[in-house]
């Protein structure tokens, strides 16, 4: 079963190391599912939930400690122009926390005794826009600006009783600042996430700089980057230990580059399970796989960190 107790998953992370699931869009592709639209697998929180639950379930069954939820791309203003209303919004958003807990519930039936947690992700404004920005970021928006657009959804999350609050693929230091303002108060523990280009987030700041603010927000329980190039990995989760003294999570894509105009992934794969012990070495104590990262990839790291 999940634990609800905002500190069970910070008490996970001083235990040893915690191991997240993959890519929630590959594994539903891979059963036949189509994402080709704005709302990318959140469009299934309506259409087939049960398909979340079941791409859930294929993680913690091959190793995962924590199901990040299909939220990413889920957000009131992009259910809003496919003619969803408000509530009807914070209902699905609900569902897709719901639905990973539900996965967790399957797979205690299942023989898994370990502790399973969900991680409520909140993807960064760009990803609502669904035009590549989210890998640019420097949308034209305040902080302030951003930070009106995070909290609703933010609290909404935050109100289904996740174990932790995912603020990932943040490809800039202006919105990770409104994202830890949004999560002022909420009383869910968070990790921040970046989206990085060698050793500067995706518009350019050093991490170094983009990282510090996480070191004095009590709410961020780890710090990081996800959806990057496996090989950007070692150095940024040394980067992020020293400046912040924090747990470190990483979760790289495949190492294939995601064309946003023609909406598919191109070049060959580079993710190699085994280099997760140096990513542990270096700090990592949050440690998954991305885009194009799927169970069997997962059951590898596991196994390598022997969590399985």
């Amino acid at each position: 079963m999940t634990s609800h107790a905002p500190s069970a998953f910070s008490a996970a992370l001083s235990a040893g190391t915690v191991v997240l699931d993959g890519g929630m869009s590959n594994q539903l592709e891979s059963a036949g599912h189509d994402l080709s639209d704005e709302l990318w697998s959140a469009r299934l929180l309506a259409e087939r939930p049960e398909a979340i639950t079941e791409a859930h379930l294929a993680y913690f069954l091959a190793g995962a400690d924590v199901a990040i939820t299909s939220s990413y791309q889920a957000t009131y203003e992009g259910f809003a122009a496919r003619g969803i209303g408000r509530e009807r919004a914070s209902e699905l958003l609900a569902l897709s926390v719901g639905l990973a807990k539900d996965a967790a519930a399957q797979a205690g039936a299942r023989g898994v005794t370990r502790p399973l947690f969900v991680a409520a992700s909140v993807g960064p404004y760009g990803a609502m826009l669904a035009d590549g920005s989210e890998y640019r970021g420097r949308y034209g928006l305040s902080v302030a600006e951003l930070e009106a657009f995070h909290r609703p959804r933010l609290e909404t999350l935050a109100a289904a009783g996740p174990d932790v609050l995912a603020l990932e693929t943040v490809p800039d230091a202006d919105e990770a600042q409104a994202l830890l303002r949004a999560v002022r108060g909420l009383g869910v523990p968070a990790w921040l996430s970046y989206s990085v280009a060698g050793d500067r987030t995706r518009a350019g700041q050093p991490l170094e700089e983009a990282f510090a603010p996480a070191a004095e927000a009590d709410e961020v329980v780890a710090v990081g980057v996800n959806c990057c190039a496996p090989e950007d990995v070692a150095a940024a989760t040394e980067t992020a230990a020293r400046v912040t003294g924090k747990p470190v999570v990483v979760y790289p894509n495949s190492g294939e580059a995601w064309d946003a105009e023609a909406r598919a992934w191109n070049g060959r794969s580079s993710f190699a399970p085994e280099e997760v012990r140096g990513w542990q070495a270096s700090g990592a104590r949050v440690i998954g796989g991305c885009c194009r990262v799927g169970p069997e990839a997962i059951a590898s790291i596991a196994r390598t960190l022997s969590r399985a």
